[in-house]
């Protein structure tokens, strides 16, 4: 199990979709603070990760998408470890992930970020008002990714896991990757990268990522799979 806690995020893979790109806006609208059916009202405390080291994750608002704005939701596990579980159950998932199993395997995996000091915090995202994938956006710097490239302040990294088996291979990954690194550009000042390394083996995680605006920078050697770092930039953000 990857100690999330301490910043160990190696573990992690990208199960995505590939496809054709699209350039998207940051929105404005209110976030749900559930995952399923109307939300009841969110609290300040430290199980929303509201005091994270990340600027405020659960307060970033949506990412406007052509699919619909895109809502990244802290997990609860009260209220989303099922849906999670389910999701690394899945084969593609399972294969670079390594959380499939009993609830308690994903359990444990959440904990770790939801108890730690706020550097990692786990999503769900919700597209047009559907739940369809899980998240990690975690501080790149304060990982041990970070001894593996020349890791600037405030590099903010990204893992998604598209859950439903029909939402992959349309070409939504590339499109809520792009959204997502947007809205974290956006949403912290400080953050001059976006990073994100999947499996080296996963090459439609990689596409995605190129779809994305992403830039590959490197393979890295992490302990528990070599991996494709992969790079958006602030200032190329416009370009690519």
């Amino acid at each position: 199990m990857a100690d999330v806690a301490s910043g160990t995020q190696s573990r992690a893979g990208s199960v995505v979709g590939v496809g054709v790109g699209v350039g998207v806006g940051v929105g404005s609208a209110s976030a749900p603070g559930a995952v399923s059916g109307e939300p009841p009202p969110r609290e300040g405390g430290h199980d929303d990760l509201l005091d994270d080291l990340l600027d405020r994750v659960a307060e970033w608002g949506p990412a406007g998408t052509p699919a619909g704005p895109l809502h990244l939701v802290p997990a609860r596990l009260d209220r989303d470890l099922s849906l999670i579980s389910r999701w690394m159950n899945d084969p593609a998932a399972a294969a670079f992930w390594e959380l499939a199993g009993p609830q308690g395997v994903v359990e444990e995996h959440l904990r770790a970020q939801l108890a730690g000091d706020g550097r990692s915090v786990p999503c769900v995202g919700v597209l047009d008002g559907t739940p369809m994938s899980y998240w990690e956006i975690y501080r790149a710097d304060l990982d041990p990714l970070a001894r593996q490239y020349p890791a600037g302040r405030h590099d903010t990294g990204i893992h998604l896991l598209i859950g439903a088996v029909a939402d992959r291979g349309r070409g939504l990954g590339g499109l809520l990757l792009r959204a997502v690194a947007d809205l974290v550009l956006a949403q912290r000042p400080s953050c001059a990268r976006v990073i994100a390394e999947p499996d080296i083996r996963n090459t439609p995680s990689i596409a995605a990522f190129l779809t994305a605006g992403f830039r590959f920078s490197a393979e890295v050697d992490l302990p528990a799979k070599r991996a494709a770092l992969m790079v958006r930039d602030r200032s190329l953000r416009l370009l690519l």
